[in-house]
């Protein structure tokens, strides 16, 4: 464990310097290699995550490929509300749908808690990736609870949120049993997934940015500090991202985070100065920049550098996910010229 505290990233997370910034990307494990969509053929996504033998090949496929400086675990934020008996499935071209929607106080019955047991394939995971990877830290994570809340009530996912804001503005009691749930289920993942060996830990709030400042503190925050604040004593840095969340940078850190992840709309010093010097950024190039051209892609990432430099610690990133029709050269490019500009 001493080699993986030393590690750029882990250092970058705890705002210590080290010898280049770090740079991974969200879903570098996915539709953008070959090697990904060749051994997924078939292979239903739930399936996918519950092999350890794939979640281990494709979780260290972009670690070969790019060599970036942390590997993030093959998985996804619904894997655990499916162990918690939720009937769902997650749909190519569309995401999580869910047979039957949470709307009522009798539904939550319907979600149990979960035990290590009811997830021993992430241990087994976890555990295989860890003696593969060597001093490359593993990055576990979980959906937040308001993210997952959306997908359960909506029955999968939404542009509007509609239904989901209807319970958290009109039945706020039926709303904070059903996060809180929520949040024992995320906290039990994340532990389990610390306890195998991962070196960090990050929770999406993907949608969080649908929310206003004071409804995010009022109806979110307190279940995104349970998750976060529980994981306090686990001795690993908590990443906590979210996008279009602009006017949550502070509140997410305020949640518990060691490092707050930025999306592309916020330069990262403006984002360090909502978010405050105590924590770390992650991010954040646009993933369309990618698309546009190397001498584009260079220019955007020297700034993105520059701007980190405000921060107590920098984790290049992108600002969301790679999209799928990225070039893979492009991204191991990036990874070394990232290395190069931030290690001269």
């Amino acid at each position: 464990m001493t080699v993986l505290q030393d590690s750029p990233f882990v250092r970058a997370c705890r705002g210590l310097p080290g010898p280049h910034t770090p740079v991974w990307f969200m879903r570098q494990a996915g539709r953008s290699l070959p090697e990904y969509r060749k051994i997924r053929a078939g292979v239903g996504m739930l399936e996918s995550c519950r092999r350890p033998d794939l979640v281990t090949e494709i979780t260290l496929q972009p670690v070969r490929r790019h060599n970036v400086d942390a590997a993030i675990f093959f998985s996804d934020i619904v894997v655990p509300i499916a162990a918690a008996g939720v009937d769902l499935d997650i749909v190519a071209g569309t995401g999580p749908v869910v047979a039957e929607p949470i709307r009522a106080e009798g539904d939550l019955a319907r979600l149990r808690p979960i035990t290590p047991a009811d997830v021993d394939f992430v241990t087994e995971s976890v555990r295989l990736l860890v003696a593969e990877l060597g001093a490359t830290p593993l990055i576990g994570f979980a959906g937040a609870p308001f993210t997952l809340a959306s997908y359960l009530i909506e029955g999968g996912p939404s542009r509007t949120y509609l239904k989901t804001k209807a319970m958290m503005y009109g039945a706020p009691d039926l709303w904070n049993a059903l996060l809180a749930r929520l949040a024992d289920i995320t906290l039990t993942f994340l532990r389990v997934q610390i306890d195998a060996g991962v070196s960090a830990v990050q929770l999406f709030d993907s949608w969080a940015g649908a929310l206003s400042e004071a409804d995010y503190r009022r109806y979110v925050m307190p279940h995104s500090a349970a998750v976060l604040g529980g994981l306090a004593d686990a001795g690993v840095p908590r990443i906590h991202f979210g996008v279009g969340t602009a006017v949550l940078l502070e509140a997410m850190g305020e949640a518990g985070a060691d490092v707050v992840g930025v999306d592309w709309r916020t330069p990262l010093d403006e984002a360090t100065k909502r978010i405050g010097p105590a924590r770390a950024v992650q991010g954040n190039l646009d993933p369309a920049i990618l698309f546009a051209g190397w001498e584009t892609v260079e220019r955007e990432t020297r700034r993105i550098l520059e701007q980190g430099a405000a921060a107590p610690g920098h984790v290049f990133n992108l600002g969301h996910g790679v999209l799928p029709e990225t070039d893979p050269e492009v991204l191991t490019r990036l990874v070394a010229l990232v290395h190069d500009v931030s290690g001269s």
